[in-house]
Formats: C-alpha cells, structure tokens, sequence
C-alpha cells in the first residue's frame, strides 16, 4: 500500500500544483450542460494523474471524470482501478473561488482502498488508507463530536440538471436548514468529505454523485471514525449516487429528515418555500 500511497500523493500534488499555477490564466470553457462546465485545466489535471498512475502501474485501470473509462496499458482484466477527479469544483476554480481539490482513489476487488484528496488553495492534503486510519498533512484525524442534529454544521450540493429534474434536493436543503444549525455548500464533494472527517463539519449529503465525486472522501470518513450510507441507511457503494457521510451521532437524525423532505405533502411545501440555490 505505500506504493500505491507515495504515488497518489506525488500525483495530486503535482495536478493541485498546476491548478494553483495556472489560476488567473484565462479560462476555455466548454459546457457540457446547462451549468456543467470543463476547462482545458481539468482536462490538463487529469492527463498529469493519468499519466503517473499507469507509468508506476500500468495494470492498473482508470476511471477519469474527463476521459471516461480507461484500461489498464498492461492489458488484461485490471485487479486494481483508480478512480479520478483532476478538478472537483470546477465552477469554483473558473469563478477564481479558492475552493477545489484534486481526488484520487484506489478500487481493489470492489472496495476503495486508498484515498488521496489534496487543497492546493490551502496546502492541505488528506489521505484515507483502508484500516489504517487518516490523515490531513500527516496528522491524525477524527470526526468531531456533535451528537444532536440542532448544533451540526451540515454541507450539501445540488444536482447539475437541478432546472429539469423533480430530485432537485431543495425539499432536503430546506427540511435540514430548519432542524440544524446551518448548512453550507461549497461546490467540491470531496472537500465537503474531508471536513466531515476532520470536524469542521458535522454531515455531508448529496442525491447524485459519481464515483470520481465520492470515492476518496467516502473513504477518508470511514478511516476517521465516521459513517457513510446512501440516502436509504444501506452501506455505501460506488455503484449508488447518493451519499450521506456523517460523524455518526447525527446519521440517523439526519437519514430521518431526508425521509421527512422526500414526504409527498413535506416535498411540495418545501418546493414552494425553499430559497433559491444555485449549483457549482
């Protein structure tokens, strides 16, 4: 595993290097949504990773938010598969919004088994290892220890077809801003999972994610004592969008709540009431 570690780590430093270099350039925007955008430095960020991943392993398969599905070079049924966000928050890091990160994970056999999330806004790295605890820059972490959904700072984000679709997570965003302290979003996933799991944060939720968006953080919870499920309660997976990572004491609160907005008569009051948000 400190193979697999050392070369993540060297990897999203040098991809968050190039981001925090290249900031004030003028950015190539293409949309591939309404509000879901790539610049040329995700695609930039990602070829970097892309690059040292397969030259230290080339057995190892990729799935890139950008490229897609990406064999291993060796050829063969790949054991190994890294899953990659060369730029999570992307509409941040255009809007010159110092909040954005780079993720990087390691899939064995079906479960994540590294995590390399790295802020280079902040020179602040976090790494989950599979039974091995984590860390931000080399420090142990923990989850805090809030036990009451009322004094949690929660985090979320919103769907980026939110103008077309019925799954919005208004009804969810305006239920949970009543019942805790307050919530946030910050337009980075994994960011929003590395907080949960360092304490700034009490719970992290979201109803479509992709595996690039959660792999990492989903992890670095878990190894810093906390808990994550899909929307339901059910142990987390990859293979299902929704997330919730809490520090545990308020998982089930907040799991409860996310039952309440889904309510139909809760989800139309809310859908009325609730203010606007706008996705990033």
């Amino acid at each position: 595993m400190s193979d697999f570690r050392t070369v993540a780590l060297d990897a999203a430093r040098a991809a968050g290097r190039l981001l925090f270099d290249e900031r004030r350039g003028v950015r190539r925007i293409e949309h591939k949504g309404a509000i879901n955008i790539v610049t040329e430095m995700d695609r930039r960020a990602e070829s970097l990773i892309v690059e040292r991943l397969h030259a230290a392993f080339p057995d190892h398969a990729v799935l890139a938010e950008e490229s897609g599905a990406i064999a291993a070079r060796a050829g063969g049924g790949a054991e190994y598969r890294w899953h990659i966000d060369p730029l999570d928050g992307t509409t941040n890091y255009a809007h010159g919004v110092p909040i954005y990160a780079v993720s990087i994970a390691l899939e064995h056999a079906g479960e994540v088994v590294l995590g390399v999330a790295y802020d280079p806004s902040h020179d602040e790295c976090w790494v989950g290892e599979r039974g091995r605890g984590a860390t931000l820059n080399d420090e142990p972490i923990r989850v805090s220890a809030v036990s009451s959904l009322d004094r949690s700072l929660l985090v979320t984000g919103f769907p980026y077809d939110i103008r077309t679709t019925d799954r919005t997570n208004l009804p969810e965003y305006a239920l949970l801003s009543m019942r805790s302290q307050a919530v946030r979003r910050l337009g980075s996933a994994v960011l929003d999972l590395c907080y949960v799991a360092c304490g700034r944060l009490e719970a992290f939720w979201e109803l479509l994610l992709s595996p690039w968006d959660m792999a990492a953080g989903g992890l670095i919870v878990l190894e810093a004592g906390g808990r994550v499920t899909d929307l339901w309660g059910a142990p987390w997976r990859l293979e299902e969008p929704s997330i919730v990572a809490s520090n545990g004491l308020v998982h089930d609160a907040i799991l409860a709540a996310l039952r309440d907005a889904r309510r139909p008569d809760r989800a139309a009051q809310s859908r009325s009431s609730a203010p606007a948000a706008r996705p990033g």
